[in-house]
């Protein structure tokens, strides 16, 4: 598996390794000792799994605070997105700063999430399809949201998302209260 280690302290590029041949190709998109040999010992507890009918639907930018906060795999199984983060642990060094990749079905590329980041994204191509493992189970009392415009980020949009009520109703970056602290070495 190919690791990249992004700007970002605690957000990982991983890019599971193909065996094709003619009838199309096999990868290991999660294996514990794998993971484990990249720095990353992880017990996830749930799999999640979006679809989303139009290209520029933009789902984010989410969180699950403590004590329920999640670290999180992210992949895109069908269509295209771009994935972002946002570093929202309070005393990081990199405290506001965002990090995007795309993530196609076609290169495989997964984004690992520690937890204390906002994460969302934007299909790029219509029927896409996201899958996601986390460390912590879904609970409606720790879900929160930020505005998807408030933080700098370039969506590379040509014209307005596709947004949930939700989404659009979020406060912004700057009138929001982080649950997350930064930790040094941790």
């Amino acid at each position: 598996m190919q690791t990249e280690r992004t700007k970002l302290d605690g957000v990982v590029v991983l890019t599971p390794r193909r065996f094709g041949d003619d009838r199309g190709w096999f990868c290991e998109t999660w294996s514990a000792p794998r993971m484990a040999e990249a720095g990353l010992d992880l017990d996830f507890v749930q799999d999640n799994h979006s679809f989303s009918a139009e290209a520029g639907t933009l789902r984010g930018l989410h969180y699950q605070a403590p004590p329920h906060a999640q670290d999180k795999l992210v992949r895109c199984s069908r269509g295209a997105i771009f994935d972002v983060v946002v570093d929202a642990r309070v005393g990081s060094p990199s405290y506001g700063e965002w990090f995007g990749v795309e993530l196609t079905a076609e290169n495989g590329k997964q984004l690992y999430v520690t937890k204390g980041f906002l994460h969302g994204f934007v299909t790029c191509a219509p029927d896409s399809e996201v899958q996601y493992k986390v460390t912590d189970i879904y609970a409606p009392e720790c879900d929160g949201s930020v505005r998807w415009d408030s933080v700098g980020i370039d969506w590379g949009l040509a014209g307005a998302p596709v947004l949930s009520d939700k989404d659009a109703a979020a406060p912004s970056f700057a009138d929001w209260q982080s649950p997350f602290t930064w930790e040094a070495g941790a």
